[in-house]
This record gives structure tokens, C-alpha cells and sequence, in this order.
């Protein structure tokens, strides 16, 4: 069996590779990896709580509650003590639960964003953040050892796990309210009087926004909450053109503007007041913004490649050191952990800030950007008309195309880079990064980038411009130079 771990975790099809023997192998090499000497440097003699206990979390994906079952008893049946969570809940929260009880490691069930035909594994180190790639390789190698041995998981029955304390249910929700109260002015969101609209999803974010905003004064409705793991047949990415409920929610009075998570809570989307979708790029710069300017915080500012550049604007207008990373919250968890980073994120809506787990946390940003809403005392909308005056204009489209074979990344990039062309759209390349894929940055700050996706079989291609025209321009080059290295 070929198991890879791509950007963050491993996922696949349901009853195709994604099975429960499956997940029991990946466990036993999980359980393996933790008990490797070298896995995690946090452990030592004096934290021995640190090298036995594990934390397993799930979403409201089809049998995601089974497969973290199942997962736990492989756990158990090689002597960690497992903290299950009780029912489903945001990736964020479990990878808090693993910092806040001194764990070795997480395991969370979720395909994230993923179509409802997914399901996956997201593997967390120590201090919650997902593990590092080495970690992950450490996995693959003991899978692949472990298969060439004939070696099979360890099991131990449920309920005797249960009865040896090897396996505790646990609610991870109060002890990361607990966290966010620290980090959230709940005071200026009580004093906005606003109504929000809340779009789970139908992910395991469910019920978290609302339930931590109760006495708060705010009127909250939330849509798409109930438990449907087809997630109504759409993808639960907290993007636009999956968003029409959110929008109709907000046309018919329910709200003054939207806030969106994905199928696990780790990412953000938002809506304003008028239906218009506010992607991450720009929910990103208006946080970094508001911490600078209301609270006065500094440190450095991490962005993945993908990202937009208003951020590169506003931290030098603010005199921050910013980081460019390659896609996944992997990288930017890096500078996280090793400087005084102040906000980091990607496009994708993964998003974190001073003071919090090195995670994108959805969860967090949505209530951050009810606070900015809040403090700000204006709608949305001219909060973003704002923000686009100042360090914009700035557009930006997405295209996924869909692969039927694998890319072979380094001749992809080795192609594009040889083949660049002098200028696009009318503006002059000034610079080419291959710091993942190929990213072609013009004279007027525009750029786009061509990447092969680190969890799906999908090439994706990124445009920012100065106007629509010029994002349409990177777009239809993009797509163009795309299909011809497919």
C-alpha cells in the first residue's frame, strides 16, 4: 500500500483507499513514529506525560466517529492514553486540547474542505501545530516497514480500553473557549449590538461561534449546523460559489453580515452586508490592520506564496519584516514557533495570530473580525471599500483544473521558469519565484502563480491584478501554460 502525506495530513476516497484496515495500518505506523525517541524534541524526562497520551478528534464526515474509534483502540492497544472527543469538533480545538494537556500528538479525523467522498488524517504535533514533514516521513517509513514485515496493527477492544482508562471521552469545546476569551475583546463585541449570520457548513465548527458569543448581546443566527456529512452536496470550502446560502440568509434580513468555516473550522470566509463574498486575502489584511492599529501589537508578518500582497503593503507601511512561505500552514507554523510572528496565513483561509497555537483557526478569525466590525463601529462593506483604498486595488481569482495524471512538479517548474514570457496583460515580469511552483510577479505588484495542489489531483492557478482586466489576463495565461505541461 502507497500512503503519501501531502500538505497537511493524508487523505482519500471512502471505501476506496480510505477504509478502516486502512486507517488501523496508518495508526499502528502513527503510534510507532510516537514512540521513535526522535519524534518530537519537546519530550524529555521531565515531562513524562508528554510521551503517553494522544489526542483523537473527528468531524461530521460519513463514519468519521467510527474511524476515530478505531483509531483510538490502535492506540490504545499500544499503550497510549487516548483523549477521544465526545462528538465532532473543529480541528483547532482538538489542536489545542493536544498543547493544553501536555500530549505527544493528535490525530484528527477530516478531509477538511474535501469533497463528502473524502475522508482523511491530520496528524499534530506536540504544540498543535500539524507535523512537521520529517514527522510525517517518519510515518510513512514505519507503514512501509510494517507492510514489508507482515507486521498488522495492534487492537484493543473498545470497552476494555475504556475499563483500563486507555481511552477517556472527553469535550474539548470549554477549555478552548477558555483559550479564545484570552485572545477575543469580547467587551467591544458586546458593545456593537450586531447580527451575524453563522455558516457551518454543516462542518464540525458547528454550534462553536454561536455558543461561545451567548451573553454578548449579539443576535446570532446560524445556518447549515444539523449533522449532514454530505454537507448538501457541495464542497464545505468556505468559498463564494459555495456560499449561496450564506447570501440568501443574509438578503433576507438575518443578518448585517456572514461569517463562513470550513468542514473542520480550520478555515475563513466572510460576507458583507450586500451579498459580496470577502475572501481570506482580505479578511487577513483587515486583521493584521486592527491588531497594528487598535491594539498596538507588533512582531513579523508570515504569508504562503499564494497570498495576497496588500499584506506586503501593510506591513511595510507598519515597518514589519514579512515572510514569504510555500502553500500549507506547515510553513508558516515554522516562523511561528521560532519568532515573534504577529499574524500569519494563507489564501486559503487558514489564518492565525500572536498569542494562539501555530494553526489556522477559523473559529478565531471569525470572531476576530466580528471584533474588527465591532470596534470599527461601520459595516463590512466600507470596512473592505477602506482597505482597497489604502492598499489596493486588489483582485484575485482562483482555477482549479482537475488532473487525470499526477505533474511531475520539478520539470513542471523547470518549464515554466525556461519558458516565461517577457510580459503579461501589458505589464513587465520583473521576478520568478519557484519557491513553490512557479510564481511570475509583474511591474504593478500583480502576479500568478501555477501549483499542483498538495491534497487533491488538481493543478491550481493564482491570479492577483491592480484591475479585473489584468486578473483576467494572468488568468487566461495561466490556464494556457498550465495545460500545456499536463
Amino acid at each position: 500500500m502507497t500512503i503519501h502525506f501531502g500538505t497537511d495530513g493524508w487523505r482519500a476516497v471512502i471505501s476506496d483507499t480510505f477504509t478502516f484496515s486502512n486507517l488501523r495500518l496508518i495508526t499502528q505506523a502513527i503510534a510507532d513514529a510516537f514512540n521513535d525517541s526522535n519524534w518530537d524534541e519537546n519530550i524529555s524526562p521531565a515531562n513524562p506525560r508528554l510521551s503517553r497520551k494522544v489526542v483523537v478528534g473527528f468531524d461530521t464526515r460519513f463514519l468519521s466517529d467510527r474511524y476515530a474509534a478505531e483509531a483510538a483502540r490502535v492506540l490504545a492497544a499500544n499503550g497510549y492514553h487516548v483523549q477521544l472527543s465526545q462528538s465532532d469538533a473543529p480541528t483547532p480545538a482538538i489542536s489545542y486540547s493536544v498543547c493544553n494537556q501536555d500530549a505527544i500528538g493528535g490525530i484528527m479525523i477530516t478531509a477538511s474542505h474535501n469533497a463528502p467522498r473524502y475522508n482523511g488524517v491530520k496528524l499534530k504535533s506536540s504544540n498543535g501545530a500539524s507535523a512537521l514533514p520529517e514527522q510525517c516521513r517518519r510515518v510513512e517509513v514505519y507503514l512501509n516497514d510494517n507492510e514489508q514485515l507482515g507486521r498488522g496493527p495492534n487492537l484493543m477492544e473498545y470497552e476494555q480500553a475504556l475499563r483500563l482508562g486507555l481511552i477517556t471521552r472527553f469535550n474539548p469545546i470549554p477549555a478552548y473557549y477558555e483559550h479564545l476569551r484570552k485572545l477575543i475583546n469580547f467587551n467591544t463585541i458586546a458593545d456593537g449590538d450586531l447580527r451575524i449570520v453563522v455558516d457551518s457548513m454543516y462542518g464540525s465548527g458547528r454550534g462553536v461561534i454561536r455558543g461561545i458569543l451567548q451573553g454578548t448581546g449579539c443576535e446570532v443566527t446560524e445556518i447549515r449546523n444539523e449533522m449532514n456529512p454530505g454537507f448538501g452536496g457541495v464542497h464545505p470550502e468556505p468559498i463564494g460559489r459555495y456560499l449561496g446560502a450564506l447570501a440568501g440568509a443574509i438578503g433576507t434580513g438575518l443578518g448585517s453580515f456572514g461569517i463562513a468555516t470550513d468542514g473542520d473550522a480550520d478555515r475563513i470566509g466572510a460576507m458583507d452586508e450586500r451579498g459580496n463574498f470577502v475572501d481570506p486575502h482580505k479578511i487577513m489584511a483587515l486583521a493584521l490592520r486592527h491588531l497594528v492599529e487598535k491594539r498596538h501589537l507588533g512582531g513579523a508578518v508570515v504569508r504562503t506564496v499564494s497570498t495576497t500582497r496588500m499584506i506586503d503593503r501593510l506591513a511595510n507601511k507598519y515597518g514589519l519584516p514579512c515572510y514569504e512561505t510555500p502553500v500549507g500552514f506547515n510553513h508558516i507554523a515554522d516562523y511561528m514557533m521560532k519568532e515573534d510572528v504577529l499574524i500569519g496565513g494563507e489564501e486559503s483561509g487558514g489564518i492565525s495570530f500572536k498569542g494562539h497555537i501555530p494553526e489556522g483557526d477559523g473559529i478565531l478569525l471569525g470572531l476576530l473580525l466580528i471584533e474588527i466590525v465591532a470596534s470599527a463601529k461601520t459595516t463590512l462593506y466600507e470596512l473592505v471599500e477602506n482597505l482597497l483604498k489604502e492598499v489596493g486595488p486588489a483582485f484575485y481569482e482562483r482555477a482549479d483544473l482537475r488532473l487525470r495524471f499526477p505533474v511531475a512538479k520539478e520539470k513542471m517548474v523547470h518549464k515554466l521558469q525556461h519558458d516565461a514570457p517577457q510580459s503579461i496583460g501589458g505589464e513587465t515580469i520583473t521576478d520568478i519565484s519557484a519557491l513553490d511552483g512557479v510564481k511570475y510577479i509583474l511591474a504593478d505588484d500583480s502576479w500568478l502563480l501555477i501549483r499542483p495542489s498538495g491534497t487533491e489531483p488538481v493543478l491550481r492557478v493564482y491570479a492577483e491584478g491592480r484591475s479585473q482586466d489584468m486578473v483576467g489576463a494572468l488568468l487566461e495565461y495561466g490556464k494556457q501554460v498550465a495545460a500545456s505541461v499536463t
